[in-house]
């Protein structure tokens, strides 16, 4: 399968039979193998009856129904779980994205690149609700990540397989996928894309959402900075913390000892306590989060690196004058239950020397 492309579903009856077709008449030409993979999330019309009379009629479809309504973000996961293409597309089911921005991106892939993220830069909808939300996430989650892109909320973008099936999603972090990816090594472009208004039903998003992102934004950075070294994090507040709380009840000891003055009733004597307490709980929860992130690493065998190319000799073959050694038979003495010696002569031990491992090579350009 040369390409997977992903819609999450959620009550969009009358723009699913336009998108196939829109997906057909802008992949069809290419000539690719490709899969139309149409995750329901819960849908309360017809969704996914459509989808059923489609994947009946078209087997490109692929239809996958939820049994309840878990989110966007768990109907790409189960999407790329699903995918079966060496390239993958994710995009909006409501015919905003257009299909024909798919094979452009996928030719920005074949110059190096693992993940091509849509920039909807003459965007199609409401300012307040839609646009003013999205600006005020996209500016905060630059700056704090560092992945400077202009449009985290556009769902469309092309990666690799690597990165697709590296991908782990919940929350709402799907808007954080060009993140997480850049964690793992990914090299990220982002392009210009068409962007159209919506035709069918009402849009799911608003400002609300913005709470929601701050939330999940905090958790990837704390996976992106501090997944596999917790206790730097909470060790360090912990320090600070049980430091200034040591300083404080240090400057009120002195002060009793030399000039006699009470402390008992001072509320500098309760802050310094407080900040030592919480010193030793930062300190200690940064030490248990340390040993679980250890766990989560070896008991699922997850390493904290990623591999973008491998190369695997065949190993190192022996010298002529050894392999000459090991071809002469020796005498070998071999006592008796009498002690009496038998001196026998064995042709090596065990044959032919074995031929030299074939090589093993990763894909050149893979995230593993």
């Amino acid at each position: 399968m040369d390409l997977s492309v992903i819609a999450p579903i959620y009550n969009e009856e009358e723009s699913l039979p336009r998108l196939v077709q829109e997906i057909h008449d802008a992949l069809g030409p290419t000539g690719m193998r490709y899969e139309i993979v149409l995750v329901d999330d819960g849908s309360k019309d017809r969704s996914f009856a459509v989808l059923e009379a489609l994947a009946a009629d078209d087997p490109a479809v692929v239809a996958i129904r939820f049994r309840r309504n878990f989110g966007q973000t768990a109907a790409m996961q189960a999407g790329l779980d699903q995918a079966r293409g060496d390239v993958v597309a994710l995009m909006d089911a409501d015919l905003q994205n257009d299909p024909a921005d798919i094979p452009m991106m996928m030719g920005k892939l074949a110059e190096g690149y693992d993940l091509i993220a849509g920039w909807r830069h003459r965007r199609q909808d409401a300012f307040v609700n839609r646009k003013l939300p999205s600006m005020i996430a996209n500016r905060l989650i630059s700056r704090t990540t560092g992945v400077e892109l202009h449009d985290y909320g556009c769902s469309l973008k092309v990666m690799t397989r690597e990165v697709a099936k590296g991908l782990r999603l919940y929350g709402e972090m799907h808007r954080f996928i060009p993140a997480i990816a850049d964690w793992s090594g990914a090299r990220i472009l982002e392009v210009k894309v068409n962007h159209r208004a919506r035709q069918f039903g009402v849009t799911k998003y608003g400002i609300g959402r913005t709470v929601r992102v701050v939330l999940d934004l905090l958790v990837v950075l704390f996976i992106q900075r501090y997944l596999v070294k917790p206790v730097q994090v909470f060790g360090l507040a912990g320090l600070v913390s049980g430091g200034l709380g040591f300083l404080l009840c240090f400057w009120l000891a002195l002060q009793k000892l030399f000039t006699g003055a009470s402390i008992g009733d001072r509320p500098l004597l309760l802050l310094g306590v407080l900040l030592i307490i919480v010193g030793v709980q930062l300190v200690s929860m940064g030490l248990l989060a340390d040993l679980m992130a250890r766990t989560y690493h070896e008991s699922q065998d997850k390493k904290p690196y990623t591999v973008r190319t491998r190369i695997v000799g065949e190993g190192s073959r022996p010298a002529e004058g050894l392999a000459e050694a090991a071809e002469r038979p020796t005498a070998v003495e071999t006592p008796s239950a009498k002690g009496s010696g038998i001196a026998e002569a064995r042709s090596g031990d065990a044959g032919p020397a074995e031929a030299p491992g074939a090589a093993a090579e990763a894909p050149s350009d893979a995230l593993v």
